[in-house]
């Protein structure tokens, strides 16, 4: 074993630990001043701060017993009351703190399941949009449940006049978005709702990047389509604390209209040697830290705090989509809601993903989106004072790229141009779940999927030439077949 990575054989003192620990973050993002557009929502030091104390006062409480934490069930009681009335529920809106969007999703996939398995359904499907966020997929895989895919219209939300076919009697739920994550459109959830109902198949709403924005967009003076509890056919929400509440990592919630659907949820093991067992959610211990952080923030900024951060954030994205629309050779992807933005390229001589290489070496960090192409801008209240030398750094790049065509056979720009367009999905799969695999070997291997240059040789370098050889492969094939598929 590497012997700077095994369990020191003498403790260190608390000093030199947090000042190593200090030295592990050089490397990362430089999120505190803007430079990041996704993964972290950050407002300054002092609110760290102030969420830090919150959470050490209850870091060693454990939500797994809520007759035991009395403090925890009672902060996750005014947590999940708070939701309700802002998502606009009636007083019979319950449901739980989770660990995040995933498991929130993960929750109401297994809810839904289990509530279809009453009426016989035994080959569970769901209805989803391409643009669901992966956690529904990965919820589809871990639960066995069909996924039924309901295409996009033009303006990349869901294609309410397709669902009617896709629904029959294994469907157990249906999802919308508000938004979603990929291009900040909301789904028409009335619409989708509406259909749902009368066939007497709950419907989701996913806000977890949404709930605890769009509200407060539309306290202050946003036109939105309805999306929450005031849709008669909307069973269940998922909405996330720690992204735009800006609670500390590890806070969502699941709520559901009444208890009836929240009770499908739960586990209980009446029979096990060591007591009888209920469980609301998927974990056993809950750190009691992240639910004080997420009272904490929400008790702090309030009503009022939240619009602010939202009408800041909007005036954010307001400029930024303005600012993209205005460059020539791009295109906003959709028709966006806010706060999330994608955009694409609308000239063929400026490849999207050069123009997201240019942009890192220019000290930003964007993410790529496929299907179509485009990059991606979380926006937040943070964002507001590096809009202008964003956009600024934007013109640039797409004027180097268009003078430079060779740079889309480049970089990452060559890596994604490859991973997007291959039909061999199969494939593409197997070779990034291999190098994925890579970076959880023992003693560990740095790799970086999103952020991956192909320089000669290493792991790296393999799957650039892997691809090649893939789409090198496949023209062959076409050609040896006349062209056809």
């Amino acid at each position: 074993m590497n012997a700077k990575t095994a369990l020191p054989a003498h403790g260190r003192a608390r000093e030199d630990v947090l000042a190593e620990l200090s030295g592990y973050a050089a490397d990362d993002p430089d999120y505190k001043h803007g430079r990041l557009w996704s993964l972290v929502y950050y407002l300054d030091e002092e609110h760290e701060a102030f969420l830090g104390q919150a959470y050490q006062a209850f870091s060693s409480a454990n939500g797994l017993n809520p007759t035991a934490f009395k403090s925890l069930k009672r902060l996750e009681n005014d947590i999940i009351a708070s939701v309700g009335d802002m998502l606009h529920g009636t007083p019979e809106v319950c449901g739980v703190v989770t660990s995040g969007g995933t498991e929130s999703c993960l929750l109401a996939v297994k809810t839904y399941r289990d509530l279809a398995r009453r009426r016989g359904v035994t080959r569970p499907e769901m209805v989803l949009t391409p643009t669901a966020h992966v956690a529904w997929f990965k919820a589809s895989e871990y639960f066995g449940v069909k996924l039924r895919l309901l295409a996009l219209d033009d303006d990349l939300r869901a294609d309410v006049s397709r669902l009617p076919r896709l629904l029959n009697r294994n469907t157990v739920m249906v999802l919308g978005s508000a938004p979603g994550y990929p291009h900040g459109t909301i789904d028409p959830i009335e619409a989708m709702a509406a259909l749902a109902a009368k066939r007497g198949i709950p419907l989701h709403v996913d806000a977890c990047v949404g709930g605890f924005i769009l509200p407060f967009m539309e306290a202050g003076g946003r036109t939105l389509p309805p999306w929450d509890y005031r849709v008669p056919g909307v069973t269940s929400i998922s909405a996330d604390i720690h992204k735009y509440g800006f609670a500390s990592k590890g806070a969502s919630t699941i709520t559901y209209r009444n208890l009836e659907y929240l009770k499908h949820q739960m586990f209980v093991h009446q029979d096990w040697p060591g007591g009888v067992f209920a469980s609301p959610a998927l974990l056993g211990t809950r750190p009691g830290g992240a639910y004080a952080a997420a009272w904490a923030a929400m008790q702090h900024f309030g009503k009022d705090g939240y619009c602010d951060l939202a009408r800041r954030t909007m005036q954010a994205f307001d400029r930024l989509r303005e600012g993209v629309a205005a460059i020539d050779g791009l295109q906003v992807l959709g028709d966006p809601s806010g706060p999330l933005l994608a955009y694409g390229a609308a000239d063929p001589q400026v490849n999207i993903y050069a123009v997201g290489d240019q942009m890192d070496a220019r000290g930003w960090n964007v993410n790529r989106l496929q299907n179509p192409d485009g990059l991606h801008a979380m926006i937040t209240a943070n964002h507001l004072p590096v809009v202008e030398p964003y956009l600024r750094d934007l013109q640039g790049a797409v004027q180097t790229v268009r003078a430079n065509p060779a740079l889309a056979r480049t970089g990452t720009a060559a890596t994604y141009g490859l991973i997007s367009h291959l039909p061999l999905r199969g494939m593409v799969r197997k070779q990034v779940l291999d190098l994925f695999a890579q970076m959880y070997r023992a003693g560990g291997t740095d790799i970086d999927l999103h952020q991956m240059p192909p320089p000669p040789g290493g792991l790296r370098g393999q799957a650039q030439r892997w691809l090649e050889r893939a789409a090198q492969w496949y023209v062959q094939r076409r050609q040896a077949r006349g062209g056809r598929r």
